[in-house]
């Protein structure tokens, strides 16, 4: 009704902690300081880095690029007429239609390196991946983006 809502986490990669580094509990607040609201209007995608630090004074640098959905249309078939509860038929050319309504979709790289370019870089060729339905898993883009071969010291660039 208010258009105020609760984020959620819909994916993460590694889907497990890892000992060393554990998953920052509340990123989705953190994703939309002013809480997660929907608009009328599509907006601009926005990209912003914050640093969280962790009870050891360790720094967490969170970069999160907000993209805007439209939401699926949710209509009721039937409306109750003058409150007795009857079914009203509908007209087939209403020429009201309900507001479009967007919704917030957040991507988050969480490091203890400090690239922001790196991070804007990444999170949008993981969008643009996403919003142009390519035939290619999520799981295989963020895995090729964290994997990088180290040359060995003195050896061959």
């Amino acid at each position: 009704g208010s258009g105020d809502g609760q984020g959620q986490i819909l994916q993460r990669f590694p889907e497990k902690d890892w000992e060393d580094n554990p998953f920052p509990q509340g990123i989705e607040l953190f994703c939309q300081p002013s809480g997660w609201q929907l608009f009328t209007e599509r907006n601009p995608p926005t990209f912003f880095v914050a640093v969280l630090t962790d009870i050891n004074s360790e720094r967490h640098y969170c970069a999160c690029f907000t993209f805007w959905e439209a939401l699926e249309s949710a209509q009721p078939a039937s409306h109750p007429r003058n409150g007795e509860g009857e079914e009203e038929e509908e007209e087939p050319s209403s020429p009201v239609q309900p507001a479009q309504l967007f919704a917030p979709k957040s991507l988050v790289l969480v490091s203890r390196l400090d690239h922001a370019e790196v991070f804007r870089n990444s999170l949008g060729l993981i969008y643009t991946i996403y919003v142009d339905g390519l035939s290619v898993s999520l799981e295989n883009v963020i895995g090729n983006l964290l994997t990088c071969t180290i040359p060995i010291t003195g050896g061959a660039q």
